[in-house]
């Protein structure tokens, strides 16, 4: 397989930290069930885009997977189940008009400091989007109202490696809501255990980021180091 290495520019999570990718360059490739093989070694995608960090002076970035079978809810995380229990979810194979308008909503009261501001629906086809591999997503609804969308990768390689893999959740913004962000992973663990996944990967644990090291709450599960995956309850962070 071919890969190419980016240039090195500032890390969007870290200060005083320079970031580097490795991104994956075949052409006239399978990529989807390539993909089923990388996301097993770390990697991830954005928009049709497949890579992973590849930093030389820093490993914080550490690719996390929840065991579905296994997961059980923590002492908090049953109280937000408790808390949001009038709200349903159920899984769409096409995104729907209500989407962009609540990404919007979202982006500019949530992330208006981020790289993904100002929204536009250009970005937001293409950081969705891929020819290639089509997500699968899941909707929240307060009654009929759409108020949360977890977009998610269908991982299969034909091989007995089934998973999900969140790749963005976007939501009501309203305060008088309970976070939903976490409220929607433990969705896409639900969905994925009745869909007969192992793993759901959560992209990237970063735990000297507050925006990034709420991942390691959903447990038991396991991290990608030193090219093996490893239970986080035996790594000494």
């Amino acid at each position: 397989m071919k890969f190419g290495i980016t240039q090195t520019f500032n890390c969007s999570y870290l200060e005083d930290e320079h970031e580097q990718l490795l991104v994956y360059a075949e052409k006239d490739q399978d990529f989807s069930w390539r993909y089923g093989q990388l996301i097993q070694a770390g990697f991830r995608r954005s928009g049709e885009q497949i890579y992973r960090p590849h930093c030389p002076a820093c490993t914080a970035c550490q690719s996390i997977r929840v065991l579905v079978t296994q997961y059980a809810p923590s002492k908090s995380q049953r109280r937000l189940i408790k808390r949001n229990r009038h709200l349903t979810t159920r899984l769409s194979s096409q995104p729907g008009e209500a989407y962009y308008p609540l990404y919007e909503r979202y982006i500019i009261q949530r992330h208006a400091d981020g790289t993904m501001y100002p929204p536009s629906r250009q970005q937001f086809d293409s950081f969705i989007m891929c020819a290639w591999k089509k997500p699968v997503f899941i909707e929240a609804y307060d009654g009929e109202t759409l108020i949360a969308v977890a977009v998610t990768d269908d991982i299969d390689n034909g091989s007995d490696h089934q998973a999900f893999s969140a790749l963005y959740t976007f939501f009501d913004p309203d305060p008088g809501y309970h976070s939903l962000g976490s409220w929607m992973i433990i969705q896409q663990i639900e969905h994925a255990r009745q869909s007969g996944k192992t793993y759901l990967y959560l992209g990237y644990q970063i735990d000297n980021c507050n925006k990034m090291n709420y991942k390691r709450k959903f447990a038991p599960n396991e991290r990608f180091l030193q090219n093996k995956w490893q239970s986080s309850d035996k790594i000494d962070l």
